[in-house]
């Protein structure tokens, strides 16, 4: 995990992706991100000073899976910005209490 100041190629990338498949951006400042690569996936991490995260989920092979997360901080309000465009489900988890979080398919490459 690296400040934002930091990781500017892994948020530019997450941003780019979120803006050229469904033009979406992010009102809220990023506080930290990470990118790392196991095997053939990529993930990336974004955290918002709002409560969002948002993950990538990124195979590298040709016919993998490629997704885009979100998730939200318990308590806190869908973001404008993903309101219009997704519904967030709930999930209870033993570890992080209640989680809420919402995704995408990739249709591009990045």
């Amino acid at each position: 995990m690296e400040p934002a100041s930091s990781a500017t190629t892994t948020i530019d990338w997450v941003h780019r992706i979120l803006e050229e498949e469904r033009g979406i951006v992010i009102s809220s400042t990023p506080l930290e991100a990470t990118a790392f690569q196991v095997e053939n996936i990529r993930m990336a991490y974004v955290f918002y000073e709002s409560g969002l995260s948002v993950n990538v989920m990124y195979t590298v092979d040709d016919s993998g899976k490629r997704a885009v997360g979100f998730k939200l901080s318990d308590g806190m309000d869908v973001p404008e910005e993903l309101a219009a465009q997704f519904k967030f489900a709930r999930q209870k988890s033993k570890l992080a209490g209640t989680i809420r979080g919402s995704y995408f398919n990739l249709k591009n490459e990045y």
